[in-house]
């Protein structure tokens, strides 16, 4: 378990890139925080730390984008439930090879691989963030 406290976007940003280093091809990070906590910049860092030079977006009205297969990542804010993320295909990318990074895991649950790691960005003050990585 690791906590970082990151006082910048660029700060949530690079460390996001290293940790993406600690990552292995079909790892699925479950990335939580209340709506502004930094969750898309954080996704931006580890696309960067990947090698993915695409600019990073919050996926939240197509619930998933793709980056080459090499990251998928998730917003599932507006899943309703998790047959709704079943129906429209969404688990099936967690056994592609590809790192899956998912906000709002909570919302599909029971359709996460019971390995995944976790990431929590709380809002501190500011631009601080406290980030722990479990």
């Amino acid at each position: 378990m690791a906590v970082f406290i990151s006082r910048s976007r660029e700060a949530t940003e690079a460390f996001a890139a290293e940790y993406a280093k600690t990552l292995s091809p079909g790892d699925t990070v479950l990335l939580e925080g209340e709506m502004g906590a930094g969750k898309t910049v954080f996704a931006k860092g580890l696309a960067k730390g990947l090698g993915i030079e695409e600019e990073v977006t919050s996926p939240t009205y197509a619930y998933m984008n793709d980056y080459d297969g090499r990251l998928f990542h998730y917003d599932c804010y507006r899943i309703e439930s998790p047959e709704q993320a079943e129906a429209l295909g969404l688990a099936d990318y967690f056994d592609m090879g590809g790192i899956c990074l998912v906000e709002w895991p909570q919302n599909i649950a029971p359709l996460l691989p019971k390995d995944a790691k976790r990431v929590i960005i709380r809002k501190r003050s500011g631009e601080e963030r406290e980030i722990e990585c479990l």
